[in-house]
């Protein structure tokens, strides 16, 4: 047993999107902040409506993945293809942009609390042209389970520990990812198997825990090391964090905006594909 230490911190900074949502972003602040195959990840969490009440009108994406995954409020999601999704809490939207999709998501609600996560995951050069498509999880459908001090909800890859596992609601084998939200009483432990290939991190949304013995601050984003398992204590208020993991593709990246890909040539072509109209033909 290899256990993954905390290499780097990486402190999640305010932005905004969309039309003026604010949150805060970790991986993809800037262009050199990704952990191959992650692109980006955005936190927003406000109980004030003039936070995200202009939500996200239509955009296009192409060439990787979004998650989308809601803790509180409503949000929903449109797209060219004609799909229709209302995320509340608990909820997953799964969207492979690939060649071209043009969406919005906006949300469904004046008051109260809206937080949730929005994950960029990026595509091997071989995909990022194929179809787009779409997919809802409800939060009924992703499987959770219990441990001494706390629980794990496993949206996608799997759970393993000690050769037992639970398995995600989404499997993907393109990347491999997994997707864990883990939920710590004060002192509590948690444990997990990962493939030793895979790159990983996790992010603090609520308290504070260590890995290996350093703390991961509130609201950060912590690059682990390498090895074949993670070990997680939560300190004194206890933690909610999510754990992700996945394949690295090895292939370089060329983002412009909603756009990556792997050349220049590429990016060019899809602004172009855009203002013609045929990006998600």
């Amino acid at each position: 047993m290899n256990l993954r230490e905390l290499n780097h911190v990486i402190p999640s900074m305010p932005a905004s999107d969309g039309a003026g949502v604010k949150l805060r972003r970790s991986l993809g602040a800037s262009q050199g902040l990704r952990h191959d195959p992650f692109l980006m990840l955005d936190e927003f969490f406000s109980d004030d409506p003039n936070d995200y009440i202009a939500g996200f009108p239509s955009h296009p994406h192409r060439g990787f993945e979004t998650v989308t995954y809601m803790v509180d409020g409503r949000m929903q999601h449109k797209d060219h293809l004609g799909n229709t999704g209302d995320l509340g809490p608990g909820d997953v939207q799964w969207m492979t942009a690939a060649r071209g999709i043009i969406h919005s998501e906006m949300p469904q609600q004046t008051e109260g609390r809206m937080r949730g996560f929005q994950l960029w995951l990026n595509l091997p050069a071989k995909l990022k042209m194929q179809p787009a498509g779409y997919r809802d999880i409800p939060s009924t459908a992703i499987p959770e389970a219990s441990f001494d001090g706390g629980r794990v909800r496993v949206i996608a890859g799997e759970w393993q520990l000690n050769g037992s596992r639970v398995e995600g609601a989404i499997q993907r084998p393109i990347t491999e990812p997994t997707l864990l939200d883990i939920h710590l009483q004060p002192g509590a432990r948690f444990a997990a198997d990962l493939p030793a290939h895979h790159h990983a991190f996790a992010y603090v949304y609520e308290g504070s825990a260590s890995i290996a013995g350093k703390t991961l601050p509130h609201r950060a984003a912590g690059l682990l090391g390498q090895g074949d398992r993670i070990e997680i204590l939560s300190e004194s208020v206890g933690a909610r964090l999510l754990l992700l993991a996945a394949a690295p593709l090895g292939e370089p990246v060329v983002q412009y905006g909603p756009f990556v890909m792997n050349t220049r040539e590429e990016i060019e072509q899809a602004l172009a594909d855009y203002r013609d109209g045929t990006l998600a033909a």
